[in-house]
């Protein structure tokens, strides 16, 4: 989550506020003006104060189902604007798991950032939902390595390099100036700083990334020490990332040591010996999936597709996190055929799933027999409400309609939209649906948008 998210929140809250002191003074200022008028005129009374009574209401399970003939025809003129390319789409009943629509959805195709389902559903499966990952620093062996300290990586890229008193990029991280603290309390005197990245295993860069993603914003290399997930700018939205984070790391812990930053050095392969003496706990496995989720966020997906791989003994590297994702949804009873990962969160340009996979991970989700899977629900970006939908289905009649009754994951890469998630539809019948459009036209994410409206706009009963 970005700092400025968390201040439009707070925002919201305190305009509330403001509001609701400001009626009160209104309030009052008119008992005061009516009783400063005389007995000839009576003051009005104050109207009783607004209530609010919030409630979840839950879709009656009686709401009929769409037709399958009714739900083509629905879709049909959406799907004819030639600016989706090449669709693949299902559509499923989320309460029975009965198919209602399908066009080309074991076809193998470019998921861009739908990938993330995925990663999110199996950290579901495999992880505990308040698995913390640890950054550690341990003091040299005294006799072949004095003076030295070890900065080890355990896969937490929210470690933050943002200056005490400002507000990190990742609620509740961990600082780097913390360790520094824990440093000095040890005793220890520390003279030089080397980085262990061993936790990671293989490339930095999956195939199909493209470098200029790096400056970009949108990636860093992968390695299990960063700061801030690689960002140059600890807080800064439009921050470039860094070519060497790891470093970057190990020179942020140097300075608050007071030492030579240039002196750092990045270990070659695992440190071994030496005695902790500090460390520090990323956020809670629920918090990254939410950040992952909402703000579609690379780094973070593939660190938790490590730590999947992880926590089932396989070495933490882009294959293996895509492997074990793909493993633990088939335990699961995904269909993962046509499935073809080269990262956990679909950056690569050589990833491929089915649209019939990602509708699977989001049924298994939406129904019963899975409940381990129901909180990816709720990590689901809402329409015109949160995440990296906060800002679509707001321009059209059929888009707001949508606004609120929708949720997704989206997913966008040149010439590539998808969405994948749940939708109630305007008899009240909760639908999953994947829908994919790769070779796409100039207006292809907002024809996919359409499409995927016309869900929570059609009855669709004959």
């Amino acid at each position: 989550m970005r700092p400025t998210r968390w201040r439009r929140s707070t925002h919201v809250v305190v305009s509330l506020a403001v509001l609701l002191l400001v009626a009160v003074v209104v309030a009052a200022a008119a008992v005061l003006t009516g009783r400063t008028t005389g007995d000839a005129q009576a003051a009005k009374p104050v109207p009783a104060p607004a209530t609010a009574n919030p409630a979840v209401v839950p879709v009656a399970a009686s709401a009929p189902t769409p037709t399958d003939a009714g739900l083509a025809a629905a879709l049909a003129p959406a799907l004819a604007d030639p600016n989706l390319g090449d669709v693949a789409g299902r559509v499923t009943d989320a309460m029975t798991g009965d198919l209602l629509w399908d066009q080309r959805a074991d076809v193998p195709m470019q998921p861009a950032s739908t990938n993330k389902v995925l990663t999110a559903a199996a950290a579901l499966l495999t992880l505990d939902r308040d698995a913390k990952l640890t950054t550690t620093v341990v003091a040299g062996d005294q006799k072949r390595d004095p003076g030295l300290v070890v900065l080890k990586g355990g896969g937490d890229p929210t470690l933050s390099a943002a200056p005490r008193g400002t507000d990190t990029w990742y609620k509740d991280a961990a600082r780097i100036s913390e360790l520094a603290d824990q440093v000095r309390r040890s005793g220890v005197e520390p003279a030089a700083v080397a980085v262990d990245t061993s936790a990671y295993s293989g490339p930095d860069m999956a195939p199909g990334w493209d470098p200029l993603d790096i400056p970009g914003g949108d990636i860093a290399p992968m390695v299990p020490v960063m700061l801030d997930a690689g960002r140059t700018q600890p807080v800064s939205e439009e921050s470039r990332r860094s070519l060497t984070p790891a470093a970057d790391a190990g020179r942020a812990l140097a300075t608050a040591l007071r030492i030579d930053p240039a002196e750092v050095t990045v270990l070659p392969g695992p440190y071994r010996g030496g005695r902790q003496i500090a460390a520090v706990q990323s956020p809670p496995l629920m918090e990254r999936l939410r950040v992952m989720m909402n703000a579609s966020d690379n780094v973070m997906a593939e660190a938790i597709g490590r730590e999947v791989a992880a926590q089932l003994g396989r070495p933490q590297s882009f294959e293996e996190g895509a492997k074990a994702v793909l493993a633990q949804l088939r335990t699961a009873g995904v269909d993962t055929r046509g499935a073809r990962l080269l990262d956990s969160s679909g950056l690569s340009v050589d990833d491929r799933l089915t649209a019939l996979t990602l509708d699977e991970v989001v049924t298994a989700a939406a129904g019963g027999e899975q409940p381990a899977l129901r909180p990816l629900v709720d990590l689901l970006p809402i329409a015109g409400g949160s995440g990296t939908l906060s800002n679509r289905y707001l321009d059209t009649a059929p888009g707001r309609a949508a606004a609120g009754w929708l949720r997704a994951k989206t997913g966008s890469l040149t010439g590539t939209n998808s969405l994948a998630g749940i939708v109630t539809d305007a008899r009240g019948r909760v639908l999953t649906f994947a829908l994919m459009s790769n070779n796409a036209g100039p207006t292809g994410r907002t024809a996919l948008d359409a499409l995927a409206a016309t869900l929570r706009a059609c009855g669709c009963g004959s």
